[in-house]
């Protein structure tokens, strides 16, 4: 589908249509708040409104909701729409950089960096267990070039703290030296158990809590829920409780539901297998999965 985007972007009557990607693992806000629970999931947004989406890789779908959606866009005023553009350029450039306290715009990401001064100023920040997060300009490149002419760098790694440029490697390497970048860098923070238990539980439209995976269960009252769920079609994850005795006794007590399998959505407690078999009983269960609208 990366190919498919990038011949759309090359398309003449599409030049006023913006292209971008993510991770939805990275942006959970997002994931939450446009209800992603499959990936690829695609987007379509005016104005921060949500127009239509498209759910899984369907090339043909895609294509034809984005062109519907442009066949329906007002006429702008070439001069106009390009100062539109500028003014959306920047703000899109705001965002990203008070997207964290610390942001660095790179070549590649902290895990994969594509470019050696990339992959020394993670290592610096990494040294000093700096809680930061990354842009991989290489995916982007009206961000990769509008971003040096907003901030007035033309290079690339660019550091910035509380929305202010820091600046490149040099600089960065010459506070690592000095000592002064150490007093500047917020530390990661170790989540409490009751935040990971909410981040958990919003992790997915429908979360289940079950001993083992969707594959391998490992009791029976968690066999009999995946045999349910497969059922329903409805799209689903699970955390294995086995593998983290801090969340399996913790969820307990937050949710004040002794036993597992437990299943959440929308980030609410809809109950145990028992209360599963009676709402698919009932015919109610589809519904109960799909959560309020």
């Amino acid at each position: 589908m990366n190919d498919v985007l990038e011949e759309l972007a090359k398309q003449s009557e599409l030049k006023n249509v913006k292209f971008a990607k993510c991770l939805a693992e990275d942006l959970p806000e997002i994931s939450m708040k446009y209800e992603v629970s499959a990936v690829p999931t695609f987007l379509l947004l005016r104005g921060g409104a949500l127009l239509d989406r498209v759910n899984g890789a369907n090339a043909a779908e895609l294509t034809k909701k984005i062109n519907d959606q442009v066949s329906q866009a007002p006429y702008e005023d070439s001069t106009a729409a390009t100062k539109s553009n500028e003014e959306d350029l920047n703000s899109r450039l705001r965002n990203l950089i008070n997207a964290a306290p610390v942001m660095l715009f790179m070549k590649g990401t902290a895990q994969q960096p594509r470019c050696g001064f990339s992959k020394t100023i993670v290592g610096i920040l990494d040294g000093y267990s700096a809680d930061y997060k990354t842009f991989d300009i290489l995916n982007d490149e009206e961000i990769r070039q509008g971003l040096k002419t907003f901030s007035n760098w033309p290079t690339y790694p660019q550091l910035y703290i509380n929305g202010e440029l820091i600046g490149g490697l040099d600089i960065v390497k010459e506070m690592h030296e000095n000592g002064e970048l150490q007093a500047v860098l917020p530390k990661k923070q170790t989540p409490t158990l009751e935040e990971r238990l909410k981040c958990l539980i919003n992790k997915s439209h429908c979360m289940i809590f079950m001993k083992g995976g969707r594959e391998n269960p490992r009791c029976g009252f968690s066999r009999q829920l995946m045999e349910i769920m497969k059922e329903t079609g409805v799209p689903f994850e699970t955390f294995d409780i086995l593998t983290d005795e801090e969340v399996r006794q913790g969820l307990k007590t937050y949710s004040n539901w002794p036993t597992y399998p437990q299943v959440y959505v929308k980030g609410e407690l809809v109950g145990g297998v028992d209360i599963i078999k009676e709402l698919k009983t009932s015919g109610e269960l589809l519904e109960t999965l799909k959560g309020p609208s």
